[in-house]
């Protein structure tokens, strides 16, 4: 009879299906699964116990003249015409950059309404509106949420409360020239502000968002804290908005380069673009001072030329104009007697059968080659005579026996 009378409750309350359908999706997970799931969505769509289905489903009732909107774009780009408008967000992150907050502002200046529900708020927000929070969202609480709000109508305040998470802030200090309290959490402490502007509009500020999921207001008579809360908004309103832009934008938008050049972003440090101006400005410098100091280009310097290559090559070519090659080819052993004495520091005797076993050793070169060229020495050096063309093979193996020594 319990789960009869809680659907019925839910029907009466709600006015609708909605509502009935969450509460059956819901248990039907407790007997699946044991437990319902704890994941914290306030997703609108969402049966989950923390999700804000029936909350979204929840407002053709309480605004039937109403049209019902979901936004994904940024506040500034909402249509200030057709009429008066009331934008509703419940989620995790109300992060708005100083563009955000005077969007906001202004569209309230416009005598339309706002509500925001969250767990987290910007500073940028709290410090535009002089609000201080007492602490901020620590991590889940599992002891139950109790809230109450004042009735529109009679001013009295009435409490709520179920048995799960809390996740709640509460606000330590305001401006009261500005912000009326509408609701108060367990300890007295104001979670619900209001703020009025001129032109009619308002803006409120709710500190306890799990007051809104599927799990609070199906919890017994909790469907009237929501009743309660939204009779604030004045019933005449054109167009409903359920804002979603915070969920979106917020992640498909962010830049490194945004949030470090915002000198108000979240993180709350206005040194930042100082930092990369700063920056920039020594690499400026660095570049004007070191492109003045770069050094010139180093022509190409030609190597020094060998003069005493060039030398023999002429003194070679004049005895050989002058066919005394008696004496050319004398020059030649002279030469390689020198060169073998300087480089490999044995000593050069022609004649010496030993001589030419040293020699291959110490260069490596074929021992039969070296033989014939040291006979062709010795025929030199013992004054036999030399033709040209004895000459030229004389100067052949010793061009060889220089490239492999």
């Amino acid at each position: 009879m319990n789960l009869i009378d809680d659907i019925h409750r839910s029907l009466k309350s709600l006015r609708g299906w909605a509502a009935a359908c969450t509460l059956i999706t819901l248990m039907s997970c407790n007997d699946q699964n044991d437990r319902p799931s704890e994941r914290v969505t306030l997703w609108r769509k969402d049966k989950l116990p923390y999700g804000t289905y029936v909350a979204y489903e929840s407002l053709p009732y309480l605004f039937p003249n109403a049209e019902i909107s979901v936004n994904r774009k940024d506040i500034a780009s909402l249509s200030q015409k057709d009429g008066k408008k009331a934008l509703i967000f419940i989620g995790h992150y109300a992060v708005a950059d100083p563009s955000d907050v005077n969007a906001l502002l202004n569209f309230v200046g416009e005598g339309n309404h706002v509500f925001i529900s969250s767990l987290y708020f910007t500073d940028t927000l709290l410090r535009a509106l002089n609000i201080r929070l007492g602490r901020e969202f620590a991590g889940p609480d599992k002891d139950s949420l109790r809230l109450s709000v004042y009735q529109p109508v009679t001013n009295d305040s009435l409490s709520y409360a179920y048995p799960g998470f809390a996740l709640d802030s509460w606000v330590d200090s305001l401006d009261s020239k500005y912000a009326t309290i509408l609701g108060r959490d367990e300890r007295g402490r104001p979670d619900l502000i209001k703020f009025r502007y001129k032109g009619g509009g308002t803006l409120f500020l709710h500190f306890a968002p799990m007051a809104f999921t599927n799990y609070f207001l199906l919890h017994k008579n909790n469907k009237a804290y929501y009743d309660n809360v939204f009779s604030y908004i004045p019933d005449n309103v054109n167009e409903v908005i359920w804002d979603e832009s915070f969920r979106y934008n917020r992640q498909k938008s962010f830049s490194t380069l945004n949030y470090i050049l915002n000198s108000k972003n979240p993180a709350g440090q206005p040194s930042l673009p100082w930092a990369l101006w700063l920056l920039l400005l020594l690499f400026l410098l660095i570049y004007f001072f070191e492109s003045k100091r770069r050094q010139r280009i180093v022509p190409v310097i030609a190597p020094v030329r060998n003069t005493s290559l060039d030398f023999v090559t002429t003194i070679g070519r004049l005895y050989y104009q002058r066919r005394d090659n008696q004496n050319l080819a004398a020059k030649m052993v002279t030469h390689f007697q020198d060169y073998i004495r300087t480089k490999y520091n044995i000593p050069v005797q022609l004649s010496d059968p030993a001589f030419v076993g040293r020699l291959s050793y110490r260069t490596s070169i074929d021992k039969d080659f070296l033989q014939t060229l040291v006979n062709d020495l010795l025929h030199v050096q013992k004054g036999g005579s030399t033709s040209d063309g004895a000459l030229l093979i004389i100067n052949q193996k010793l061009d060889e026996f220089y490239k492999q020594a």
